[in-house]
C-alpha cells in the first residue's frame, strides 16, 4: 500500500483546508451533466465532483482526488457506495480524522 501521499477524509466544510491536495469524500448524487457531478457533502452543503464518473451512479459515491477550490474536487477514482449510507456517522469520521485523533490516521 503505498502511504506517500495519502488521501485526507472530508466534508464540504474541511475542503478548504486541504486545496491542491488529495482528498476522499463521500457525495449524495443531485445531478450528473456529465462534465461535473453535484452532490451533497455528509455535512449537507454542496461539493462539485470534475472527471469522468462511471456510466453508471449509485446514490452514494465516494471520490478521491484532488481538492481544486473550497467546494470542488478533481476526481481521480469514483466508488459507487449504493443507494443507502449512514452520512452521520461518515461526517463524524471525516471531523475525528481532521481534529483530535488526526495522528491516528494516515
Amino acid at each position: 500500500m503505498d502511504t506517500s501521499n495519502p488521501a485526507v477524509f472530508v466534508n464540504a466544510e474541511l475542503l478548504v483546508r486541504y486545496v491542491g491536495r488529495k482528498v476522499r469524500a463521500v457525495i449524495q448524487v443531485v445531478r450528473n451533466d456529465g462534465a461535473a457531478v453535484v452532490g451533497k457533502s455528509t455535512d449537507d452543503k454542496q461539493i462539485v465532483v470534475k472527471g469522468l464518473p462511471p456510466s453508471q451512479l449509485t446514490t452514494f459515491v465516494e471520490v478521491i482526488g484532488i481538492a481544486d477550490s473550497q467546494s470542488s474536487i478533481t476526481a481521480e477514482t469514483w466508488t459507487n457506495f449504493g443507494d443507502s449510507f449512514d452520512t452521520f456517522t461518515y461526517n463524524k469520521l471525516c471531523q475525528l480524522a481532521n481534529g483530535e485523533f488526526q495522528h491516528l490516521f494516515l
